[in-house]
């Protein structure tokens, strides 16, 4: 599907397509739309038992088994604006469990690939996270400041200023480069299951931790504030500095 979906997203890429809003307001593209129709119809030829969760097409059998969560554009108003740190993610959760994640960044030619239980691999080659065990060494990504509920703003912010730097814009990147030791914290809010669940695995599988901000595994009924560390001895810091 990642593979299937590339030629999709990129001939829409840079090409003037004009940019929709929702009904929550949020940007959406003739791009994800259809990106997000190539997967579904794939899924729907091999696996018709299985559900799906799309951020565009909505949800399909959200009780199966297995259930693939689909976000066929992650950074809408990045893809948009010309920028090229969007990325495709897909998972395959069963009974509720993530079993496989891929962060895909076309434009880069870039993919991060978790399965439960293995290493994560960058481009085919094992990832791994970095040892950082303060925070005052560690460095933080955040899409943006403003992605934040004013309610937990704050809370960001105490974390923010604990951390050594701290860098924002790159989307799903940003998981990416945590798990192949780039950067220590991603920390996020107001995100839904299809802009996390793939992330799971490729976190893990390169030895991080990712919870919500209370230390909770992530699932489809979880808050959507996010913390993801590369060195597990960060974790509670981390949590620590959020609260």
């Amino acid at each position: 599907m990642a593979d299937a979906v590339r030629p999709v997203s990129m001939g829409y890429f840079r090409s003037g397509l004009g940019i929709e809003s929702k009904a929550d307001d949020s940007p959406v593209t003739l791009a994800d739309r259809a990106a997000e129709t190539v997967m579904r119809r794939m899924l729907e030829v091999a696996v018709p038992e299985h559900g799906i969760i799309g951020e565009e097409h909505g949800t399909k059998d959200a009780d199966a088994d297995f259930v693939w969560v689909l976000d066929p554009i992650d950074g809408t108003q990045t893809f948009a604006t010309g920028k090229p740190l969007f990325g495709t993610l897909i998972a395959l959760l069963h009974q509720g469990e993530p079993l496989i994640g891929i962060i895909d960044m076309p434009a880069l030619d870039e993919r991060w690939v978790g399965v439960r239980g293995r290493t994560t691999l960058f481009k085919g080659q094992p990832a791994a996270t970095r040892p950082c065990k303060n925070l005052k060494d560690a460095w933080l990504y955040a899409t943006s400041p403003q992605m934040f509920v004013p309610a937990r703003f704050q809370n960001f912010e105490n974390l923010r200023t604990a951390c050594r730097r701290t860098v924002y814009g790159a989307e799903c990147q940003a998981y990416g480069l945590l798990s192949s030791g780039w950067v220590d914290v991603v920390c996020e809010d107001t995100l839904q299951p299809y802009d996390y669940a793939a992330l799971i695995p490729v976190i893990e599988g390169a030895g991080g931790v990712i919870t919500d901000w209370q230390g909770n595994a992530l699932t489809t009924a979880s808050a959507g504030h996010v913390i993801a560390v590369g060195d597990p001895d960060l974790h509670e810091k981390a949590m620590a500095a959020l609260s």
